[in-house]
């Protein structure tokens, strides 16, 4: 959480979110306690209810001024104008997988995937807020795969999309799976076979 002494409302909301996105990570959308939000975010049960309808409302906002500009710069910002995105990709894995064992993420998983299968089947509202995060990822890649293929990068048999469904798919399973085992080695060996099938995609 961003440390700040700044008690303007727009700071206040702010470590709100911040509270809210590492109580949810840790413990789950419904596990996640209002109480130990207002405590960590150094605030008020009505400062939260001022700034959000109630916790749904607070954990749709998580998905959207949190975790989807989170997730924009460190994966798809890094494709935006690549035309080499086997390559891109395998080093954008590698730097996340590093990142994300330094932060817990083997314990606590992938914040996005977790309130995907936690919260799309209850709520319409969040499935819709989550999608759109994944809809923005594997738009992203597939434009970075059809440049792939106009540079000579990729295969000229590849879809576009369907690779890029795939892969974001894969990373979702991995990121399960790593969490489930708390093994590094599995999330290594998981993450080499994903880059032997982006090798597969080369001329």
């Amino acid at each position: 959480m961003r440390e700040t002494t700044n008690r303007s409302p727009e700071n206040t909301r702010q470590r709100i979110l911040d509270a809210a996105f590492d109580e949810f990570y840790k413990n789950g959308f419904q596990g996640g306690s209002l109480n130990r939000i207002v405590v960590e975010a150094r605030t008020t049960k009505g400062a939260v209810f001022h700034h959000f309808k109630g916790k749904k409302d607070l954990g749709v906002a998580v998905v959207r001024e949190v975790i989807q500009p989170d997730f924009k710069q460190q994966w798809s910002d890094p494709l935006a104008h690549s035309s080499d995105p086997i390559t891109d990709l395998k080093r954008i894995f590698r730097q996340c997988a590093k990142t994300k064992i330094a932060d817990g993420g083997l314990v606590y998983g992938c914040p996005l995937n977790n309130l995907a299968q936690e919260m799309s089947p209850l709520d319409e509202k969040f499935r819709q807020s989550l999608e759109k995060v994944y809809v923005a990822w594997r738009e992203t890649m597939a434009a970075a795969f059809a440049r792939g293929i106009k540079a000579g990068k990729v295969r000229k048999d590849v879809s576009p999309r369907k690779v890029a469904a795939f892969i974001v798919a894969a990373q979702a399973g991995i990121a399960g799976t790593a969490k489930n085992t708390q093994d590094e080695a599995l999330l290594l060996q998981t993450s080499q076979a994903l880059f032997d099938y982006l090798d597969s995609l080369k001329p």
